[in-house]
C-alpha cells in the first residue's frame, strides 16, 4: 500500500477511536508525535496521541471528523489531512460534568513517513478555542 492508503487508514482509525491497537499497523512502534497545544503538552509519542484521542470519545460519544482536505508530498515522504472534529459533551468522562455544549475544531495532522509507516506526526489545533467551547477552559 502507499503512503497516502496508510495515512488515510491511520487518520480514519485515530479518528474514530480505535486506539493504538488499531492504529499501530500504520505506524513505526516508536513513532513520535508533537503539537503546540497546552492539552497535549505531555503527548510524546503516537501511541499515546491515539490513546488520548480514544479516551476523548468517552465525554464526546458523537465525536466525529469533517475532512476538508488529504494530500501526499511523495518528495518529502509526507502526508497531511486537514478535517474539523465536532463532538458534543452529553458523557461523563471529561474534566467537568457534562455540559451540553458542542465544539467544531479545525485541525491538521501532518505525518512524516520513513518506509511506508508513520515515523513522527505533528497536529496542528487550537485547544483554547475547543477547551472554551466545551465549556472545560
Amino acid at each position: 500500500m502507499s503512503i497516502t492508503d496508510n495515512a488515510n487508514a491511520f487518520f480514519d482509525a485515530c479518528e474514530t477511536g480505535k486506539g493504538w491497537s488499531v492504529c499501530k499497523a500504520w505506524c513505526h512502534d516508536d513513532a513520535t508525535f508533537s503539537c503546540q497545544s497546552d492539552a497535549l503538552a505531555d503527548t510524546k509519542t503516537l501511541e499515546a496521541y491515539t490513546e488520548w484521542m480514544k479516551g476523548l470519545l468517552t465525554p464526546l460519544p458523537d465525536g466525529h471528523y469533517e475532512l476538508k482536505a488529504f494530500a501526499t508530498d511523495p518528495d518529502n515522504d509526507s502526508v497531511v489531512a486537514f478535517a474539523v472534529f465536532h463532538g458534543t459533551h452529553t458523557a461523563d468522562g471529561g474534566p467537568v460534568a457534562p455540559t451540553g455544549k458542542s465544539v467544531a475544531a479545525d485541525y491538521v495532522y501532518a505525518m512524516k513517513f520513513d518506509g511506508d509507516k508513520i515515523r513522527h506526526m505533528t497536529k496542528i489545533w487550537n485547544d483554547a478555542q475547543s477547551l472554551k467551547a466545551l465549556g472545560w477552559a
